[in-house]
């Protein structure tokens, strides 16, 4: 199932000390409050919502509207005697992922329902066909908003220490 879902790795290797990447990180990342009324006013230094921990963090871009394909960044830093390792795992929100699982068993059961108990295989075909096209939309969608995300991401670490 995970490798179903759309997601994507990466591994940066950085001369920064992993308390430079945090610090940088902590300044461009604003913590938010989900349960609270959201906030329309956003200083333009953020450039992430999520929570920057000691050697681990959740981000996600910060974005005007909502957007389901929008990825979450999960990473972890590590030291190294030059610098830092930096992991990153990008994954659909919790939400996103649910509702591609949904409407991807909805569409398959379907499929099954319209080919062995309907006789209609054109109706199953049809089914099965809007499907895959979700999960190929969710996963083209996805890719752009990773490599968005990513130019960000580099940008803001530059993993250069003279910034």
């Amino acid at each position: 199932m995970v490798k179903y879902l759309p997601h994507h790795t990466e591994v940066l290797v950085s001369s920064m000390t992993c308390e430079e990447v945090i610090t940088r990180l902590y300044h461009v990342t604003q913590e938010v409050d989900y349960l609270s009324h959201p906030s329309s006013q956003s200083d333009n230094e953020q450039l992430f919502n999520g929570k920057v921990e000691e050697t681990t963090f959740r981000l996600s871009k910060v974005v005007t509207r909502a957007d389901s394909f929008l990825p979450l960044i999960k990473g972890n830093i590590e030291p190294t005697r030059t610098g830092c390792i930096i992991f990153l795992d990008y994954s659909l929100f919790p939400g996103s992922a649910f509702f591609m699982i949904f409407w991807s068993v909805i569409t398959l059961a379907m499929g099954i329902f319209f080919f062995f108990a309907a006789g209609q295989p054109v109706f199953g075909l049809v089914s099965l066909a809007v499907g895959v096209g979700n999960v190929l939309f969710a996963w083209s969608h996805f890719k752009r908003k990773v490599k968005q995300s990513q130019h960000i991401f580099h940008e803001m670490l530059s993993l250069q220490k003279n910034r």
